[in-house]
């Protein structure tokens, strides 16, 4: 039997409020857990190192794309 651990993880107030749901907070954990911890051929993990690859072929830096979120969130969040 797998044993599980709570931890904090500082989010935001809407995403704090999003996690109240337990279905949602069940779901990120196992996402965290796959992040933190991917087994060998995890899609996710695929994917995501996929989308960076394909980033990084055309020259989108990290300060790049958080620009992007940040004005991403502030139109979405008014």
């Amino acid at each position: 039997m797998n044993e599980v651990s709570r931890i904090e993880i500082v989010v935001d107030a809407a995403t704090a409020a999003a996690l109240s749901d337990a279905r949602r907070l069940e779901t990120v954990g196992r996402l965290v857990d796959r992040l933190v911890r991917p087994r060998a051929n995890d899609p996710l993990i695929a994917l995501v190192e996929h989308s960076a690859a394909q980033a990084r072929e055309i020259g989108l830096t990290e300060a790049a794309i958080e620009a992007e979120l940040t004005d991403y969130n502030a139109e979405h969040r008014t």
